[in-house]
């Protein structure tokens, strides 16, 4: 009978957390233009609380969880971003936050950056990430640019959006900056 209740327990967690990660606020963005599966997109100005050194996932998180000059909770927000090597990783700042300032970091190694408005490429990916997807999409993402004239002009960043249990309809992204005119 316990384990009856445990599982009942234990399914109910985890249907909340999907449908609380489809209540994420995702980053704002407008896609300029398709080529196959690459978007060029358009985004605005935000700000993002990033960190390196390990552990990194634990020092955004207890920022966004009060670590922070102002005591301040903020909402967790979508996607989360990864540098190529995994040694660097960045939240991004819900709007209201990124409007009115967010509060400085009280974290070792935990700053703030406002970003400039940028044009970027991206390739959407679904499932649980992993090296070979990464290489896999990066190649496909690059040689798309490049066949199509499109100058990658930073470096490549790795995008999640989801929570590790959600189980389904996951999103990844593989995303590079771009000189991009209309």
């Amino acid at each position: 009978m316990k384990s009856i209740f445990y599982i009942l327990f234990l399914t109910t967690s985890i249907l909340q957390s999907v449908v609380m990660a489809q209540d994420t606020e995702i980053q704002a963005y407008e896609v300029i233009k398709k080529i196959d599966s690459v978007e060029i997109r358009f985004y605005p100005s935000a700000t993002l609380v990033k960190t390196s050194g390990g552990n990194n996932f634990g020092k955004l998180f207890q920022y966004i969880s009060g670590n922070n000059a102002s005591e301040e909770k903020i909402a967790m927000t979508a996607p989360v971003y990864m540098n190529e090597n995994k040694s660097e990783m960045a939240f991004v700042m819900p709007l209201d936050v990124h409007q009115k300032g967010a509060p400085v970091p009280k974290g070792e190694n935990v700053s703030l950056q406002v970003t400039e408005p940028r044009h970027v490429a991206a390739i959407r990916y679904s499932g649980y990430t992993n090296a070979t997807k990464e290489t896999t999409y990066k190649k496909q993402l690059l040689e798309t640019l490049q066949a199509n004239g499109i100058e990658a002009s930073g470096s490549v960043e790795f995008l999640g959006y989801d929570s590790p249990y959600k189980f389904y309809n996951r999103r990844n992204e593989v995303l590079v900056e771009v000189v991009y005119v209309n």
